[in-house]
């Protein structure tokens, strides 16, 4: 059958990810989409894949998304009449260690927040689920009825003849040889058939996507490694409801067939493939490696006794993708208006219904309908997609799949990638320094004698009482703190106050020298950038964001920005350092080293402008995220050591100190100043999030004005909270908030308050609920007592930062 010369919607890819895409576009009424396969449906990664689903992830959205594919998965058989041989017989998880159960306990929390079914039991209850285990060393287990598994095959036949029943065309050995990219969209679809003139492109390609992806000039982090399992020796009578168990202790998981099983695990050391398969490759495999896989098999015979008296069948060795956070690839390219990404997928059976009806709802309403940052394609920048960087990310990201996720754990591989010029300055002071966007930032610093190291726990860091130290610093003292990695961009141009006007919450239009903290919200009133906005002349504006969030908030303005040339953006992250100079001694500091006016009437608060400190140019900007009087300094990067030594000379007879990144996040907690991905997202809009004074509804029309206003008449229908904890409670945010036994919702942080003297925990409540003083959280499956706090925590009336 020919190739139609157009379609308003391609899919590339005919793995599970790209059939569930078109399958969805199909459900909701889309008839004119097309989807391409270079060689066979399954061929590449899904053919070979386990079939394991699991449900619990670490957010609510990542859940239900996962919940989706297992409800799906319930239907699909006979909805389609293809067999799936879907089981669902549940997912036991072993802890294997104490701290493992101690992370079971916590995820137990997060299910009950989520509305998951999750069951913790005894090693005996355990065994007696799965009776072919050793109950030796078993801690605990957990039970999740509704996980199970499925043929992977079997889920993409009928997901793809789901999509034929509505209208989908699916054409297979037809290879994507090129897209053509015109004024920022693709407009035609090369393949070795002929041409497809589009609207809508999906690179679901799987182990290709890297490739497709580059054929739009676009460099994507979707790298591939290679995943073995081994299928036994049949023999064994296994009951039919016999659940899957996994024991990341012993790094494996089982996954029973009839008369045998199949198990896998994350080799340490597996191999990596930078440059990726040839279009070609299809339905094959790698040779197995046994002397790879021995460690896994063995230790999966301690725990499954019957494995060393049954055969190996077979040792599997295929391809799979890793991205290079080992979490999924996901949504509008950037730089491109009408090119989609679905990649990236580890755990792409069981994401696959999921991602299928989401991404189905991105391409139709312009939006998937919740938050889904963690896999946000705009959460990686270029250099994620550097190859060697690749290579040795998609190696420690699959190897850790298993590992406990420690709180602030920071991964060990592609290191020391983005360097502020005062990295070697501040290393020699102790930092032990953390990893964002590639940039090594300052998270503590360690005293002489101190070993400048992480010791991973759920407990009391090894660098918490350090950490304090640095808090009283800035609440007692003056402190400094390397923030050079914040993104920075300028805009200017005739029209840029009409069009940040339009695309801000907060009104703008303040002379030059204000500095005005907003947020960029959608059409439904939902949070998508939370950043300080600087005014510097009649239509020139400085822009400052999280380190992270570059690329994200910079889309977001580029997609909106108008085509007439009026407005022109540039991002200068790389050519200015920031300096943060605060606490309640930083104006005596400041004032030994610049002749310019800083007192609190020459220089306010929320104002901006061009100092000079020592022989460098600053544009200092009077702002606070500790809740100390302070200033961030920026400067060309040359100037950034100069200007240390001078405020740190200047600073001594004030005991000025260092203060990292976990030292910053304390502080912020006390003054409940939020965190973006965290506190809020687009599932949230500022009157929720406590936000609403910066709602400029009387400025005129603005991007999500209409919704705003309603939201402030009707009121929200929930607040974010702020609870005070016992000083011994540990809370990380992800613990569920409980009245009288009931869940009510989930915690978004969590921290320690080294002033107040507490734990502290920020959470979502109904309003309903916003009256009563005294919850719970659940900490580690124990209830903590939690009392809503009325108002800020620390210094309510501003007095320290207007100071």
């Amino acid at each position: 059958m020919p190739l139609p010369l157009n379609a308003r919607i391609v899919v590339i890819g005919g793995g599970v990810v790209g059939c569930s895409i078109a399958y969805h576009l199909a459900g909701i009424g889309e008839k004119d989409v097309v989807l391409l396969e270079k060689s066979g449906l399954t061929h590449g990664a899904t053919w070979h894949a386990a079939g394991l689903i699991g449900q619990l992830r670490s957010s609510r959205n990542l859940t239900l998304m996962m919940q989706y594919s297992a409800d799906l998965f319930g239907k699909l058989a006979q909805e389609t009449g293809v067999a799936t041989d879907w089981k669902p017989v549940g997912s036991l998880r072993l802890a294997s260690s104490n701290a493992r159960w101690k992370e079971i306990k916590r995820a137990h929390g997060q299910a009950k927040a989520f509305g998951l079914e999750m069951e913790l039991m005894s090693a005996n209850e355990a065994h007696d689920l799965f009776p072919y285990m050793s109950k030796d060393g078993v801690v605990g287990a957990a039970f999740i009825p509704g996980d199970g598994h499925i043929d992977p095959s079997g889920a993409t036949q009928a997901m793809a003849k789901g999509a034929r029943n509505g209208g989908v065309e699916i054409y297979e050995g037809v290879q994507v040889t090129d897209l053509v990219v015109t004024e920022g969209r693709i407009a035609e679809v090369v393949t070795d058939h002929g041409t497809i003139g589009c609207e809508t492109v999906v690179n679901a390609a799987g182990l290709w996507a890297r490739q497709v992806a580059a054929f739009a000039g676009i460099s994507i982090p979707a790298g591939i490694v290679e995943h073995q399992y081994m299928v036994t020796d049949k023999g064994l009578n296994i009951a039919a409801n016999t659940p899957t168990v996994r024991d990341p202790d012993k790094n494996f998981y089982a996954k029973p067939e009839v008369g045998g099983f199949v198990v896998g695990g994350w080799e340490k050391h597996t191999k990596p493939l930078p440059d990726g398969i040839p279009f070609s490759f299809g339905r094959e495999l790698f040779p197995s490696n046994f002397d790879r896989f021995e460690a896994i098999a063995l230790r999966a015979a301690e725990r499954v006794p019957t494995l060393n008296e049954i055969g190996i069948q077979n040792l599997i060795n295929g391809p799979i993708p890793v991205s290079a956070d080992g979490e999924p690839i996901m949504g509008l390219a950037p730089g491109i208006k009408n090119f989609y990404l679905a990649c990236g997928f580890t755990a792409g059976i069981a994401a696959s219904g999921g991602a299928g009806w989401l991404v189905a709802n991105w391409i139709v309403e312009g939006d998937p309908g919740m938050d889904l940052w963690a896999f946000d394609i705009r959460r990686f920048g270029p250099h994620h997609a550097n190859p060697r960087y690749l290579a040795e990310r998609t190696v420690e990201a699959y190897s850790r799949y298993y590992e406990i996720h420690w709180p602030a754990y920071e991964l060990k591989s592609a290191r020391g990638t983005r360097c502020s010029p005062l990295y070697d300055v501040l290393k020699d002071q102790g930092a032990v320094y953390g990893s964002k966007f590639g940039w090594e930032r300052p998270n503590w610093f360690a005293p002489v004698g101190v070993k400048a190291q992480d010791e991973p726990t759920f407990g009391r860091a090894n660098w918490f009482e350090y950490v304090g130290t640095e808090h009283r610093a800035v609440r007692e003292r003056v402190a400094l703190i390397d923030q050079s990695s914040f993104t920075k961009f300028e805009i200017e141009g005739p029209g840029t106050l009409k069009f940040l006007q339009y695309l801000a919450v907060n009104d703008l239009d303040k002379p030059p020298g204000a500095a005005i903290y907003t947020q960029l919200c959608n059409e439904r009133g939902g949070i998508e950038a939370d950043l300080t906005i600087m005014r510097t002349r009649e239509q020139a504006f400085y822009i400052v964001t999280g380190s992270g969030f570059g690329v994200r908030d910079g889309q977001w303005i580029l997609s909106h920005m108008p085509n007439d040339g009026t407005v022109a953006m540039r991002d200068v992250t790389s050519t200015r350092a920031v300096i943060n100079l605060c606490g309640p001694e930083s104006r005596r500091v400041l004032e030994k080293v610049t002749a310019d006016d800083v007192s609190n009437d020459g220089f306010p608060y929320m104002q901006c402008r061009e100092i000079e400190i020592g022989y460098a140019p600053v544009f200092a900007i009077r702002i606070t995220y500790v809740g100390e009087l302070g200033w961030e300094l920026h400067m060309p990067q040359e100037f950034s050591c100069h200007v240390y030594e001078t405020l740190r000379d200047a600073g001594r007879e004030f005991s000025i100190a260092n203060a990292g990144y976990r030292a910053i996040d304390s502080l912020r907690m006390e003054k409940r100043y939020l965190h973006w991905s965290a506190d809020m997202s687009p599932d949230y809009n500022p009157y929720e999030t406590g936000l609403g004074f910066c709602v400029a509804l009387d400025k005129g029309d603005f991007l999500g004005a209409e919704m705003l206003a309603q939201i402030k008449d009707e009121g929200p229908k929930q607040r974010l909270c702020c609870f005070l904890l016992d000083p011994d409670a540990i809370v990380y945010g992800g613990e569920a908030v409980l009245r009288k036994g009931r869940v009510l919702g989930i915690t978004t942080s969590g921290n320690y308050g080294h002033t107040v003297g507490k734990s502290i925990a920020f959470g979502y409540l109904p309003v309903d609920e916003t009256a009563n003083q005294n919850f719970e959280i659940d900490c580690f499956g124990e209830p903590v007592p939690a009392t809503r706090c009325d108002t800020v925590p620390y210094d309510p009336q501003r007095q320290r930062i207007l100071m």
